[in-house]
């Protein structure tokens, strides 16, 4: 069976998750958050107490590492480590500049390659991350750049953090940003960019509704 794919890429705070998630949804396709596989690494890293900057520390946690993703009742995905829950533990604000550091590193990029192409083979997947249409599904039949302004960025994860019961602060908040976006897009390994191919969806003025209206338009009028 050829199975279908859809690649959205983009910065961090971009709302590619949520969109993501509801996209798939829509459609009946898997949704694959590929962030939340690097933040579960992450959250190993921090386990053991390693500089996720040192790939001498890091590189030996990936033998034997034990990731699996499930699903609730309602599509939503759950990340697992080691046979535990991680599911909230990956969305910690700490997690987010970890995540960007061992993602940088080949051995960890290459770890997880397989194992993100083996979900598309297996699946109609809508896969979100850095590099999902640049490195990992090249051939995707649908491919989205989705960015907004790192003001916009900020203040949706401000929310976002605010609605969890987390303190937080903006300014804080749109300096991580921006260092993530510079750490993304400078990488070594599959920087962060918008694929050749890739149709770009700016969602700075959009509200949720109306972003989601957009992507299923883009989407339809690919693979319809």
């Amino acid at each position: 069976m050829n199975h279908k794919s859809i690649a959205i890429d983009g910065p961090a705070g971009a709302g590619k998750s949520t969109l993501a998630r509801k996209l798939a949804e829509k459609l009946g396709f898997l949704y694959v958050d590929t962030g939340a596989i690097y933040r579960t690494v992450a959250v190993k890293v921090l386990w053991e107490k390693a500089d996720p900057a040192d790939p001498a520390q890091v590189i030996p946690l990936l033998e034997g590492l034990e990731i699996h993703i499930g699903y609730d009742s309602d599509g939503v995905q759950r990340m697992y480590l080691e046979g535990e829950d991680v599911s909230a533990a990956i969305r910690k604000h700490k997690v987010s500049g970890v995540a960007s550091q061992v993602s940088a590193i080949p051995e960890v990029r290459a770890f997880l390659l397989d194992f993100q192409r083996k979900l598309a083979r297996e699946s109609n997947v809508v896969m979100d991350g850095r590099d999902i249409g640049t490195v990992v599904l090249p051939q995707a039949d649908v491919k989205i750049f989705l960015t907004a302004a790192p003001e916009a960025r900020a203040k949706r994860r401000l929310l976002e953090l605010e609605q969890r019961g987390e303190a937080a602060d903006f300014d804080a908040i749109l300096r991580d940003i921006k260092d993530r976006d510079w750490q993304d897009e400078h990488r070594p390994i599959a920087p962060l960019k918008q694929a050749a191919d890739a149709v770009l969806l700016d969602t700075t003025h959009l509200d949720l509704g109306q972003s989601m209206n957009q992507l299923l338009f883009l989407v339809k009028e690919k693979i319809k």
